[in-house]
């Protein structure tokens, strides 16, 4: 049995994450750059991938990578929920990378020591709600060029290449091809911008002659270590709950001391420590490549959807007038889990697949 504590190496990696964050991704520069035109921290990713090497954890050291696993991937996810960051890290580093990683030939390969170095954003040209075996081709190539479009695609606003899934292969295309627009859309989460992307003639490279194993592989790595984002989200919200409900006092006693919130908090508390045992569980499946990761992967969704919401509406609702502000970060944290919930597929649908591979009959 595999242990899912926490090794020493990988709490050294998020001290460095989170000293990190907290000098370059307070609230306040989080909720400031919501504001401005570009979404995306560009000096912050630069830093954590170029500076600290994270964007190529999961690429093997003799492609330019770390040869780290997803345990590690999980941690870094881990933070950079606690911060809300607006990095392209979850979309570049492990949905694209792990789809190249499925992938043979030079131009794969070439591609993931791009991706590892951090110089190079790559984005899946999916939806972001698209769940792992529910992917739906809307481009097609017709003689080395592709046209179609992609609505909901996360940060494809960062990105420099795309990799586009057709039903003849997956092609990767640079975002400054002249054939390709990038049309950004409203999204309920600022820190993760969403965008319509299309393709009118755009010259490909094909990385590899069928599409289905890559796409399914990155979007089941996403799945499974966006549980460890949400796992970060909610105990940030359950930390700064039970900070706040200290510190509020009403009839000459500190809030945090009524009996119902303690229920509330206390409930909250073992729900966020299950999730961690479900995000810990699917990255180190993910990571030994043992057992099932479909199974782990849609066990940690289930779960930890509803748990990240459920702890940014509690801390919406427990830090009472002020959680209502702008200037307050929880509504940064709700709009991240609500996103996130439909991310790679919603908790109903993890629920059915999850059904469906443990031959799980419906009453």
């Amino acid at each position: 049995m595999s242990d899912l504590l926490y090794a020493e190496e990988e709490e050294a990696l998020r001290s460095a994450v989170r000293a990190l964050l907290a000098d370059r991704c307070d609230p306040a520069s989080v909720i400031a750059r919501t504001e401005a035109a570009e979404p995306h921290d560009r000096e912050l990713w630069k830093t954590l991938a170029d500076g600290m090497g994270l964007a190529g954890l999961l690429v093997p050291e003799e492609l330019g990578g770390q040869g780290a696993s997803h345990r590690e991937a999980a941690v870094v996810l881990e933070e950079l929920g606690r911060a809300v960051a607006p990095v392209p890290y979850l979309t570049s580093a492990v949905v694209a990378t792990e789809a190249l990683l499925a992938c043979e030939g030079d131009a794969a390969r070439e591609l993931l020591g791009a991706l590892a170095s951090g110089r190079t954003v790559g984005v899946l040209a999916l939806p972001l709600s698209c769940a792992p075996g529910q992917e739906a081709f809307d481009v097609r190539e017709e003689g080395g060029a592709l046209r179609g479009r992609v609505s909901g695609v996360a940060d494809a606003g960062a990105a420099d290449v795309f990799l586009v899934p057709t039903a003849s292969g997956l092609f990767a295309v640079d975002a400054t091809d002249r054939g390709v627009t990038v049309e950004a859309q409203t999204s309920l989460d600022p820190t993760r911008a969403l965008a319509a992307v299309s393709f009118d003639g755009a010259r490909a490279r094909e990385l590899a002659p069928h599409a289905e194993r890559a796409v399914t592989r990155g979007l089941r790595a996403g799945a499974g270590l966006l549980a460890s984002e949400q796992l970060g989200l909610a105990e940030w919200c359950l930390t700064e709950t039970v900070r706040h409900t200290k510190e509020r006092h009403q009839f000459n006693r500190p809030v945090g001391s009524f009996q119902a919130l303690k229920h509330r908090l206390a409930q909250l508390w073992v729900e966020v420590v299950n999730t961690r045992a479900a995000a810990r569980h699917a990255a180190d499946v993910l990571a030994r490549g043992g057992d099932d990761p479909a199974v782990a992967a849609a066990l940690a969704q289930a779960y930890a959807a509803p748990v990240a919401v459920r702890a940014a509406e509690e801390a919406l609702q427990l830090h009472g007038g002020i959680g209502m502000t702008w200037e307050h970060p929880v509504h940064l944290y709700l709009k991240r889990a609500k996103a996130d919930s439909i991310a790679y597929g919603t908790a109903g649908r993890h629920r059915e697949e999850l059904a469906a591979l443990v031959d799980l009959q419906t009453p």
